[in-house]
């Protein structure tokens, strides 16, 4: 999971057929070194398909989600752990790399109270098995801190670094978002030196989830943090430029967070890679 990479947010949310043409041709377009696949409908994926094309075009990738309210771990892990090892699966069978985002739970997952412990024993005890699961098939398997709007379960990579350590998996890693971090960690570089040894991929989004280099996160900080613990893993940029509502709903977006995706690719991507290798990250 090295390189430069991007969310296939910017093109589709539907994996299918129409979708994962146009995200990888405009990928190759745009030199992306791999795609984030939102694998929102696992079981509607034409692996066959999505193998070969992404094999002909020479683009490697990750798959990332959020958990369904039936299969949120913290209430039912035996739910969880069966729709996880369906999305591993079908990450495998695409050639992809790992399976990221918010696996210990869902997008929108709110109790009003702080997590209990029998929710984040829930949660370790689903990420343990499917990690152990995602090894059997060659796969990494990441969890992503997301802010207490997303979730009450883990905002911070402190928190994150907490129930990886608890899970013990040698491939279970932390993938960070500068967008949640903007908003959860003390300082932004903060969740990066919590995380070190652990984090593996990063979300590179702008404050309002539009185009970055146009908002308020500390893009140098947050490239010298990961210069100096020597990061060595997947930088993808993700904008939500195309949502159902669902989604939507669930991000809590109600309005365009940038004018097109020619504006975001045209603007946020140079600004980042402009960043990263003065950083000496790419």
């Amino acid at each position: 999971m090295e390189g430069f990479g991007v969310h296939t947010s910017m093109w589709t949310m539907s994996w299918d057929r129409d979708g994962a043409e146009r995200a990888v041709a405009q990928a190759v377009k745009y030199k992306m070194d791999f795609l984030e696949i939102a694998l929102l409908n696992p079981g509607g994926v034409d692996t066959a398909h999505s193998r070969a094309l992404l094999k002909k075009n020479k683009m490697r990738a990750v798959c990332s989600l959020g958990l369904p309210e039936y299969a949120w771990p913290s209430k039912d892990p035996d739910a969880a752990v069966e729709f996880l090892k369906i999305a591993l699966d079908k990450t495998a069978q695409m050639g992809c790399e790992a399976l990221s985002g918010v696996t210990y739970g869902g997008i929108g997952e709110r109790t009003g109270l702080p997590p209990t412990q029998t929710e984040l024993d829930n949660v370790a005890r689903a990420l343990s098995e499917s990690a152990k699961y995602a090894k059997s098939l060659g796969l990494l398997f990441g969890i992503e801190p997301v802010n207490r709007y997303e979730t009450h379960l883990i905002n911070t990579g402190w928190q994150a670094l907490e129930m990886v350590e608890k899970v013990g998996a040698d491939n279970l890693f932390i993938h960070l978002d500068t967008y949640h971090m903007n908003i959860e960690e003390k300082g932004i570089a903060q969740g990066i030196l919590d995380a070190r040894e652990h984090l593996k991929y990063i979300h590179l989004s702008e404050s309002d989830r539009g185009t970055p280099g146009a908002g308020t996160c500390g893009w140098d900080e947050i490239f010298g943090a990961l210069a100096a613990i020597n990061f060595k893993g997947g930088l993808a940029m993700e904008s939500f430029i195309n949502m159902p509502p669902e989604i939507s709903s669930g991000l809590s977006v109600w309005r365009p967070v940038a004018p097109s995706e020619a504006e975001v690719m045209g603007n946020g991507l140079p600004f980042l890679r402009n960043k990263a290798r003065q950083y000496k990250l790419i």
